[in-house]
């Protein structure tokens, strides 16, 4: 899939699903989802979270975190992206927002669809980041790469999703987010 047809496939179906609104009683926190676009290929950026965070240690997710007072969702994603792995804002196209995800650490996250194009480099924060890698849009796409399960987390059985690539395991909020798009542009 090239960056003209993913982006015609986003917006087509963004302007009706991102309406929600984030409660006040909930940890309010935006990510970016970054699309890579090398011509003839998307790729998606990843980052893999500090092993000594008090949230999700070690866990693979998208640049992104709390939004702060005052500040909106989108902001908040740009930001944080910039902050994280030195992502520049102006050299993202924003999209749009995909639905709000919930965690069951209390989180309700606002992700932000981004295009952008090849870094010279990163200038990874190594506070929160351990690392970063991108996988082929077109991995996520086939369905046979995405997975579910249950699993018991603070006293409830929840269904979780799950995307294994080479060594990597992209699961939880970051699967699930990766899983609507993946429905919204199939």
């Amino acid at each position: 899939m090239l960056a003209a047809e993913f982006r015609q496939r986003f917006l087509l179906q963004t302007a009706a699903k991102a309406g929600a609104i984030l409660h006040s009683d909930q940890h309010q926190a935006a990510v970016l989802i970054p699309i890579i676009d090398y011509g003839d290929k998307l790729h998606v950026l990843f980052t893999q979270r500090a092993l000594h965070l008090r949230h999700h240690p070690g866990q693979i997710s998208f640049p992104g975190g709390r939004i702060e007072a005052g500040e909106s969702s989108c902001t908040a994603a740009l930001r944080e992206a910039h902050e994280e792995i030195g992502l520049a804002p102006n050299a993202v196209e924003l999209l749009g927002r995909l639905p709000l995800q919930s965690t069951s650490t209390g989180f309700t996250i606002a992700p932000w669809i981004g295009l952008l194009q090849p870094q010279r480099s990163w200038l990874l924060q190594a506070d929160e980041v351990a690392g970063i890698f991108e996988v082929p849009l077109t991995h996520f796409l086939q369905q046979e790469n995405r997975h579910q399960f249950s699993l018991r987390l603070r006293g409830k059985v929840q269904q979780l999703h799950a995307m294994p690539y080479q060594d990597k395991f992209i699961w939880g909020a970051t699967a699930a987010i990766l899983h609507r798009l993946c429905l919204q542009i199939a």
